[in-house]
């Protein structure tokens, strides 16, 4: 299990199912044993599921590259955010973007005028 998620992974899943089918196989009964197809059946499950797991990794890792290019493009822009304003309230603000980094998150941060924004937060770029 994923301790700072709290899911489980396809192989947790999986070796818990293998924990489980090796006991079910020590204690079954002689005249009515298990299923074979259905335990094949249940492994390409897993199989699958691993399969998904692994593609929705490599879909994230292009996306935060794609992400992070995006921002970089933006440096020197002017871009209007949602941010704090003179007043201090909500609303939107202007300002160059001056540098972009990633937070402890991971999150992809733009610095404009001061203040530091998420790709989300921008509404507007100009030249």
């Amino acid at each position: 299990m994923d301790p700072v998620s709290g899911t489980s992974t396809a192989s947790d899943i999986q070796m818990d199912y293998m924990k489980l089918l090796v006991t079910q196989l020590q204690n079954q009964n002689p005249l009515e044993p298990l299923d074979n197809n259905e335990m094949a059946s249940q492994l390409a499950q897993f199989s699958q599921l691993q399969q998904l797991e692994s593609m929705n990794t490599s879909f994230s890792d292009v996306l935060a590259g794609i992400q992070r290019a995006y921002a970089m493009s933006l440096i020197g822009k002017d871009v209007s955010f949602v941010g704090p304003n003179e007043s201090d309230s909500a609303g939107v603000t202007s300002g160059v973007v001056e540098q972009v980094y990633n937070n402890i998150d991971g999150k992809v941060v733009l610095t404009a005028g001061g203040y530091a924004i998420g790709l989300e937060d921008i509404i507007s770029v100009k030249n």
